[in-house]
């Protein structure tokens, strides 16, 4: 068996972007090598692999897996091995990165699935299992190593909570031990970030009594810390600055309460706390404490990120942290405006779905009734026009350049409630007929100026964003519209950021376009049943309801459809990240292509749940 590489790796990864991979079912692709003599093998040939690659900037997903493939067909091995590859090939391009972090701001991350599955005494809490360390494991050991070396150990699974971690500021790199499913969604969600991750994979799926290449393990958490010589560029810095926005200091730095006297500060909004001070203060209490809890502030990020990318790129540097405190107080202020009008469209959506709940809590006309959160959601419209115009000594900005961002975000919000207006019309007439290009056109005013008015503002309080103006447009149209189709697949997959059970959609009346593909391509008989499934009063149980519009959705095969012009709309935004002549601006356009369009996987019909009242997105 061969296990040469002929071709230099850095050549493979820098094959052009129409080149990029469609994403598609990998479940096949996950098959761990079955001797350690094999792993241990190709282990090595993915250091000699990754040793020649560039690392001053991430490798995107796509450009691990033309690597990996290229390895394996050097080697004359199945394709199935190609996740445990990209692992592999990963792990060794960020182990120089992670040995310049010191152990005790890193984290190690351990599955529940190590455990003896029988009378494990271990309990939970909201961040994972707390170990007992009764020694009838090998979790225990791992976590005794990586504690005594320093490190932060979390047993828990998947990406969103380590996201959290890290971009909360506790930690600066990650190690872990999980199964080939999980360890691919971290690759979309931590790795790309440019956060240092070293893996090593379960050697089965298996979520009971599983079992791991220890020996790895003890290596990897025994990583020793060497300061850094090089560093890979990294997004995280600008991550925390834009959740440090919206934090209390800065609230009160870029924001002050105007009736700061009367509120109680960080203390939560509910009925009670709000009953205890004036009257008058009440709303911007309400206001102030939804706007800081929740969300994943992807929006000022996007602002931040393109205001660097504009000056240079230097908070992606290894020094990033400092540079990234001294972004200008206009540009924080324009980036936390964005987050504020979203926030105000959330309100206003909610009640208009009466979806009832909202970052994992009741939502805020659930809370506080119907006209309260009307009137919350207009002052937060209020406050974000406020962060928008207001200036000190600090920070002189152009006057023009303040008003082509006003301009930009005022767009945003007219268009988006356009799309919000022709989705309610359509979700309150008698006749659910609906054509795919009207379903793109609202997805097109609903997500889209988000994207836009947010690269828009970052890029023109850095420079003239007129030669980027028509760039910027045309990327996030085809983002944002790919980004809504994906959005609509998750309802079919009760996914964790979208919907709590699948089938929201349908039972919510939401004009989407997996029902209109459906509605294009089923016989009238088929059709004109669809129809009838979306009314509440069709006769059948929500179980039953939802089973048989799965069956006509998937006789139109309307969602591998959809997710064909998920690829269609990702090859064009790629398209326009190719012609940006400006080298950081053209990396954050990938790296937004590569993060914001996570394809789902569908699962069985039999997986499927259901749930009439589900969103906390």
């Amino acid at each position: 068996m061969s296990t040469g590489l002929s071709t230099d790796a850095t050549t493979a990864a820098e094959a052009s972007a129409g080149e990029r991979s469609t994403r598609r079912k990998t479940s096949h692709l996950k098959v761990v090598p079955e001797t350690l003599e094999l792993r241990t093998s190709l282990r090595d040939r993915c250091g000699e692999i990754a040793s020649r690659i560039d690392r001053s900037v991430p490798m995107t997903k796509d450009e691990m897996e033309r690597i990996a493939r290229h390895a394996l067909a050097e080697a004359d091995l199945p394709e199935g091995y190609l996740g445990w590859m990209m692992v592999m090939i990963s792990s060794e391009f960020w182990k120089e990165s992670l040995s310049s972090v010191p152990p005790e701001r890193r984290l190690f991350l351990l599955p529940h699935c190590l455990k003896h599955a029988e009378g494990c005494p271990a309990d939970y809490d909201q961040f994972g299992m707390n170990c007992k360390e009764c020694g009838a494991c090998s979790i225990a050991d791992f976590r005794g190593l990586a504690e005594e070396m320093g490190y932060r150990v979390l047993v828990a699974e998947g990406s969103p909570v380590v996201m959290k971690i890290i971009v909360g500021g506790y930690v600066d790199a990650v190690v872990g031990v999980a199964c080939l499913n999980v360890l691919e969604k971290a690759i979309d969600k931590v790795l790309l970030a440019g956060i240092p991750c070293m893996a090593v994979p379960l050697l089965s799926s298996d979520c009971r009594n599983t079992k791991v290449d220890e020996r790895w393990v003890d290596e990897m958490i025994r990583t020793p810390y060497v300061p850094a010589v090089r560093a890979t560029r990294s997004y995280v810095h600008l991550m925390r600055a834009a959740a440090n926005l919206f934090e209390s200091d800065a609230l009160d730095e870029l924001a002050p309460r105007i009736r700061a006297n009367e509120a109680l500060g960080d203390v939560a909004a509910t009925m009670d706390t709000i009953q205890s001070i004036d009257t008058v203060a009440a709303t911007e209490h309400i206001a102030y404490d939804f706007l800081s809890r929740g969300g994943k502030h992807s929006r000022p990020f996007i602002t931040l990120a393109a205001y660097d990318a504009m000056t240079g790129g230097s908070c992606t540097e290894h020094d990033g942290q400092s540079r990234a405190a001294e972004i200008p107080v206009s540009v924080r202020r324009a980036a936390m405006s964005i987050e504020t009008f979203h926030k105000a469209s959330l309100v206003h959506d909610d009640i208009e779905d009466d979806d009832a709940f909202r970052y994992g809590q009741l939502a805020v006309h659930r809370r506080f009734g119907l006209p309260t959160a009307i009137n919350v959601g207009d002052y937060l419209i209020g406050l974000g026009y406020r962060l928008l115009s207001r200036s000190d000594d600090r920070d002189k900005v152009d006057p023009a350049a303040r008003v082509d961002v006003l301009d930009a975000l005022a767009a945003a919000h007219t268009r988006l409630a356009e799309g919000q207006g022709a989705e309610l019309l359509w979700r309150d007439a008698k006749d659910r007929r609906l054509s795919p290009l009207d379903a793109l056109k609202v997805y097109a005013l609903k997500t889209s100026p988000a994207f836009e008015a947010a690269l828009l503002s970052g890029v023109r309080l850095a420079a003239d964003a007129e030669p980027y103006r028509d760039a910027i447009r045309t990327f996030s149209r085809n983002l944002g519209v790919a980004f809504q189709i994906l959005n609509d697949l998750g309802d079919w997959t009760g996914d964790e950021t979208n919907k709590l059970s699948a089938g929201g959609d349908v039972f919510g009346g939401r004009p989407t376009l997996l029902w209109a593909l459906a509605l294009e391509t089923l016989s009238d008989g088929d059709a004109d049943e669809l129809l009838r499934l979306a009314e509440p009063d069709c006769g059948l149980a929500d179980e039953e309801r939802l089973r048989r519009v799965r069956q006509l959705y998937e006789k139109a095969d309307v969602f591998e459809t959809a997710l064909k012009l998920v690829d269609k709309h990702q090859a064009r935004a790629e398209q326009v990240a190719d012609e940006v002549d400006i080298d950081p601006l053209r990396r954050l356009f990938y790296f937004l292509v590569d993060t914001v369009l996570e394809r789902p996987e569908m699962p069985s019909p039999a997986v499927v749940s259901i749930g009439v009242e589900a969103s906390v997105r």
